[in-house]
């Protein structure tokens, strides 16, 4: 009895708590020859799903920042970051004790001008290059899913500017 009313009570909090935030960088790369561009996907270390880079809000960094850190911790990506978000979107990320927390991620857009051969997490993750079209259909969020295809309409309308500019 104890046990279910120790459940209650962690499902009750759950459910109350707001969300926590992360931050993700959404990396791309633009193929200008073609008027296309390609976006950047990692297997996540535990379940080996596709994600964009991302991880908890850091003491003394801004959003952005974090962002920027994380592209190049997971992957190697090294570019310019916008400041201003592109969207948000929401995931339950399962802690090691069973629990699913909800997850705000706040995405900005970096457009990877190099990628390090040297970075923390090589060898922990795959990477892959993709079109915006086949990241949507990559990633089990519908949020990000919808963040990914907007991206990618934006940037074939406008392909010589800046991703964020238009």
């Amino acid at each position: 009895m104890q046990l279910l009313n120790r459940l209650k009570t962690d499902v009750g909090l759950m459910l109350r708590r707001p969300p926590k935030q992360q931050y993700a960088a959404l990396c791309y790369r633009a193929k200008k020859k073609q008027g296309t561009c390609e976006i950047l996907l990692l297997t996540s270390r535990d379940t080996g799903r596709w994600v964009i880079p991302k991880g908890w809000p850091m003491t003394g960094k801004k959003a952005h920042a974090v962002a920027e850190r994380e592209a190049f911790e997971e992957a190697g990506a090294k570019g310019k970051i916008e400041k201003e978000p592109l969207g948000f979107y929401h995931y339950r990320k399962a802690l090691q004790t069973g629990l699913k927390i909800p997850v705000r991620v706040q995405v900005h857009v970096l457009e990877v001008e190099d990628m390090s051969r040297n970075f923390p997490e090589k060898g922990s993750r795959r990477l892959e290059w993709v079109s915006p079209a086949e990241a949507a259909a990559r990633v089990n969020e519908p949020e990000l899913k919808e963040l990914l295809l907007s991206f990618g309409e934006r940037l074939q309308q406008s392909p010589l500017k800046s991703a964020a500019s238009g």
